[in-house]
């Protein structure tokens, strides 16, 4: 048993301690103790390698009778006609030897999961959670968006055998290039665990490279090979990549990576690639040379973090695997910033400036604006929390995450349902200054909130009776509840503030239920004349509730 094994076990173990009641109630997982530890396991590999809360894991996770194979599904919305959707399978064995490999058939069934799921012509039997993502999913597909598919296996033993890897090179051909797998074992979900800790590495440059000293910092510019690249990407892996804001993209369907790798594949180009790419910019706490030798330096990097040119790195070890020793023709421009330890806000904006290749996401970059900190004061002063940075920790009942805020307020008082669900990317780009505005105060923001955990909370523990539509409109359901707060506070939303947040607050505990009642049969209501002269199904009412005409009809104005 190795110690990555043992690692992963214990993990384990505090995952089901500390989700006992949410596996109960929302996965209705039975009390089983080897199928709690699979589910245990699967959460972990899901948050961990993709950056997810505890409540977007819990989300995606549709195992169950019925499920294809596929253990966990996560998607977003569309991106330049793309649509990238991650699918797992996770298998845990009791046995913590790790020497069973990832079995051929749970590959097989993933190949086939993928070749019928994602095609809306095909029928499928599929259990109530992974129906109701597969028909959203299917939603994009018909209107014209691709697929761009990663799929993960992921165990406590060893990777997949020699005949499985045939079944995956095959159905890569079928499936044309839009389908990506990844492995998962313990050594590597230990390595992703274990991602913040120092790096320090030795880097060979070529050629003459260049030293400045200036305001108490220094800076490295000068070139490398791009194997040396590959080489400290194999080895560090997740670690480099802790403070790029950015995930890697994948090199399937991504314009600028499939450039990046078509350039290294061609040899005529490659020698160019130095000239072409933005180059790799790297943070450290100490950078070290032989300032007496003239070029070819080694450099030793201590704290080495790469903020800029993630992309790059993550596309030339995937190349470099292709091509092998014959990439060493190309290099590429390398930045080593050496900052204080404690220079967090120059690191933060040497990130932003350097990520401009692909769109990066906006939140932790926001979160110094004095919009988000008199927020954050406002929101204390009435016994909440409001958390605008990214932190691995949980979330507790009394603290709001600024993404959830901006969703709610964004289905709530701004009347854009559809955008608070499927339009989270721009919620703190394009959509930032329409959220949080000047006069958003921290009693609209936290009952907006609660609000849509109501709304939420309902969605993920459905009654029997529920509507066919309540996995798709809980934001518009959010919506209606706050309209009906405000009739019952009769009052407008600028009235709402900290002199009445008591008062909203509780009635929000006690009419929620009311206010929820009356929101579904509002919807059900307007849902019945468009579906009057055609089918009414799951895929169907998915798009009904990414459309905004379905807001003015329940608002009854023109103000949406």
């Amino acid at each position: 048993m190795s110690l990555a094994t043992q690692i992963i076990d214990q993990q384990v173990s505090g995952i089901i301690e500390k989700h006992s009641d949410a596996f109960a109630n929302e996965l209705r997982l039975s009390a089983d103790e080897q199928k709690r530890r699979s589910m245990a396991f699967l959460f972990l590999v899901a948050r961990t390698a993709f950056d997810l809360t505890d409540e977007e894991t819990l989300d995606g996770i549709v195992d169950g009778g019925n499920d294809f194979g596929v253990d966990a599904l996560y998607f977003e919305p569309p991106a330049d006609g793309e649509l990238h959707i991650t699918l797992i399978q996770g298998k845990y064995r009791k046995d913590l030897s790790g020497d069973a490999a990832f079995p051929e058939n749970a590959i097989a069934k993933i190949i086939d999961a993928i070749g019928a799921l994602f095609d809306p012509a095909k029928p499928v039997q599929l259990n109530e959670r992974l129906n109701q993502r597969v028909e959203d999913i299917r939603s994009f597909v018909a209107e014209g968006a691709i697929p761009r598919v990663t799929a993960v296996a992921a165990n406590n033993g060893a990777r997949w055998m020699t005949q499985a890897q045939q079944r995956i090179d095959n159905a890569t051909q079928d499936f044309g290039g839009q389908v990506e797998w990844r492995y998962i074992g313990a050594e590597q979900l230990l390595a992703l665990l274990q991602a913040r800790k120092p790096i320090s590495a030795e880097l060979q440059f070529t050629g003459q490279a260049m030293v400045e000293t200036f305001d108490f910092r220094r800076v490295l510019i000068g070139r490398m090979s791009i194997a040396e690249l590959a080489r400290l990407t194999n080895e560090y892996d997740n670690q480099l990549f802790e403070r790029n804001i950015r995930r890697y993209l994948g090199l399937t369907g991504n314009r600028v990576n499939e450039a990046v790798a078509a350039t290294l594949r061609e040899p005529e180009q490659r020698p160019n690639f130095y000239f072409y790419n933005n180059g790799v910019t790297i943070t450290c706490s100490q950078f070290r040379h032989n300032a007496l030798q003239r070029e070819n330096w080694r450099v030793q990097v201590n704290g080495l973090q790469i903020v800029n040119g993630g992309q790059t790195a993550r596309t030339v070890q995937q190349i470099a695997r292709e091509i092998g020793p014959e990439i060493e023709e190309a290099e590429v421009l390398v930045r080593i910033y050496e900052l204080q330890q404690n220079d967090n806000e120059l690191v933060e904006a040497i990130t932003f400036a350097t990520n401009s290749q692909n769109p990066v996401d906006l939140r932790d970059l926001k979160s110094n604006d004095p919009r988000q900190e008199a927020l954050s004061t406002s929101i204390s002063g009435l016994g909440y929390a409001y958390r605008a940075k990214r932190e691995d920790r949980t979330v507790s009942p009394n603290e709001f995450t600024s993404a959830v805020i901006a969703e709610a307020v964004l289905a709530i008082w701004r009347h854009r349902p559809h955008q608070a669900r499927f339009s989270s990317r721009e919620h703190f780009g394009a959509l930032y200054n329409t959220i949080f505005t000047e006069d958003l105060n921290g009693a609209q923001a936290i009952i907006a909130a609660l609000l849509l955990r109501h709304a939420e909370n309902r969605r993920k523990r459905p009654p029997e009776d529920a509507p066919d539509f309540l996995a798709y409109g809980s934001r518009f359901i959010a919506m209606l509840m706050g309209r009906y707060l405000l009739e019952e506070m009769d009052i407008a939303l600028d009235g709402l503030d900290h002199r009445n947040f008591e008062q909203a607050q509780k009635l929000v505990e006690q009419r929620s239920g009311s206010y929820l009642s009356s929101a579904e049969e509002k919807i059900g209501e307007a849902l019945g004349p468009l579906f009057s002269d055609r089918e009414r199904t799951l895929q169907r009412l998915s798009a009904t509730f990414r459309r905004a005409d379905l807001i003015d009809m329940l608002l009854d104005v023109g103000d949406a």
